[in-house]
């Protein structure tokens, strides 16, 4: 028997790691996995109240840094002399504000056009398409649904048309005995040659 923890050994004498003993045993139970899962729950409450609390401070400091309280004894005149200063202060933060928002605007639109020409690089890959025995009035149907009825017998939708009987003037046959004399007359040309 092995003297460590982590390994153990087997009937034959051979060693085992205690990961390959976990994989081959029994899988976590359901309470041990209920009760993992409150330990990690209230750890991440405990990180979000702190990350809270350190927000909070952040912004006392900022405040206290940024801007002291004013001193509001004196005279009337004195008093104007800060709300002129406050107010100064507060149109410079404003300005800041907008170009910042600015900045982040066009930053944000820079990010979407990047997102896009990826997109476009990439390509939209086209799903394989199954094979499906269908009749065209039967996907027509699918497509459009069962209220409108398709039909499609194309040769239905044509218009009738009427052939025309061509009638040959029977004077063009003429006697064919005089046919035949105006045949020799070329054959006769043909062999006098």
């Amino acid at each position: 028997m092995s003297l460590y923890k982590g390994n153990s050994e087997n009937k034959n004498g051979e060693r085992r790691s205690s990961t390959a003993k976990m994989s081959e045993g029994k899988k976590m139970t359901s309470s041990r996995r209920h009760q993992l899962k409150s330990m990690l729950l209230q750890i991440a409450t405990k990180w979000l109240e702190e990350e809270k609390r350190e927000v909070a401070a952040a912004k006392e400091a900022y405040m206290a840094e940024n801007c002291p309280a004013p001193d509001l004894s004196g005279d009337v005149a004195a008093l104007t002399e800060v709300c002129k200063k406050l107010h100064q202060t507060i149109d410079k933060i404003d300005e800041e504000r907008y170009d910042i928002e600015a900045k982040v605007l066009k930053v944000n639109k820079e990010i979407e056009d990047l997102r896009l020409k990826v997109v476009e690089l990439a390509g939209v890959k086209k799903p394989a398409l199954k094979k499906v025995r269908m009749s065209a009035d039967a996907m027509l149907k699918a497509l459009l649904g069962s209220k409108h009825t398709v039909n499609m017998d194309l040769r239905a939708n044509l218009k009738q048309v009427k052939k025309e009987v061509k009638e040959e003037p029977t004077e063009a046959v003429g006697d064919w005995r005089k046919n035949i004399e105006d045949k020799a007359d070329r054959k006769k040309m043909f062999e006098s040659s």
